[in-house]
């Protein structure tokens, strides 16, 4: 990120990440473009692509922020955690982040993905699961809802379980006309218009969200796809034109799915990495 504001004041406050996103954002008051991620289940090489890509692509982004699950799956939750603060990244909790942090919500997981989150708690320092033990669950930004499974505050409901009259429920349950979501791992967009929903794909390129709709935007994964796109996805958001950039960063899997491999991660979260 060499060269772009956003660089010079990530080195300038590495661990801070509360005081140092308050005063980026009041210093970008009149740029309000935020990058918007999610599940990066400990996937190192597929974090630092996105991280690299934006920087290239957009280096006057104001924030980042996570929708939950910078750790689990992936080999790396350590090197993860310390990157997002490092780079000032703003997150809430997603489901792996209350499993490894909190041991009775460890009977929400099945059997194979508790055995990961054991085995993902032991690979991280306690320095690092108190930052996952104090993160949010939900945060409202920029007129907008950043959860990781489904508004108001739910870490481990699918949208994809929902029919639409309880889409419809949920979008009366908060004020926003957009809410952010991860946790299915796909890129998606869900609609309220009139009354009525309306469920589509959200496709690589440029999106303008129409502003008499409200809006559930799933932001897909950067580290554990599960679209059948081992690219790492992310979204950019202008929040004043409602122009929604979906982007789709190919890296090389091969270390990460190495390491996982090392550690003795289940191999179907490796295969997914892969072309």
């Amino acid at each position: 990120m060499q060269g772009s504001a956003f660089a010079r004041r990530r080195h300038a406050h590495p661990p801070e990440v509360h005081s140092f996103v308050s005063k980026m954002s009041s210093c970008y008051a009149s740029q309000m473009r935020i990058v918007v991620l999610s599940d990066i289940h400990a996937n190192y090489e597929a974090l630092t692509s996105v991280l690299h890509d934006i920087a290239q692509s957009f280096p006057d982004v104001s924030e980042i922020i996570s929708l939950g699950d910078i750790v689990g799956y992936g080999p790396d939750p350590e090197l993860c955690v310390k990157t997002v603060q490092e780079h000032g990244i703003i997150s809430i909790a997603g489901n792996h982040e209350l499993g490894v942090g909190r041991s009775k919500y460890r009977s929400c997981f099945n059997k194979q993905s508790v055995e990961v989150v054991d085995k993902t708690a032991q690979l991280l320092s306690e320095e690092s699961l108190e930052y996952l033990r104090s993160l949010p669950l939900v945060l409202s930004l920029h007129g907008a809802l950043f959860v990781h499974g489904l508004p108001p505050r739910s870490a481990f409901q699918y949208i994809w379980e929902l029919d639409d009259e309880r889409v419809l429920l949920k979008f009366s349950r908060f004020p926003e006309q957009v809410a952010f979501l991860g946790h299915t791992h796909e890129l998606g967009l869900v609609s309220a218009v009139n009354g009525s929903v309306v469920r589509g794909d959200l496709k690589e390129g440029t999106h303008t969200l129409d502003f008499t709709s409200r809006y559930m935007v799933n932001a897909g994964a950067v580290g554990q796809p599960r679209d059948g796109d081992p690219r790492a996805k992310y979204l950019v958001w202008d929040t004043e034109s409602h122009e929604l950039i979906v982007r789709c960063v190919a890296y090389d899997p091969t270390e990460t799915v190495a390491k996982m491999k090392a550690i003795g991660m289940p191999e179907r979260y490796a295969r997914r990495l892969l072309p």
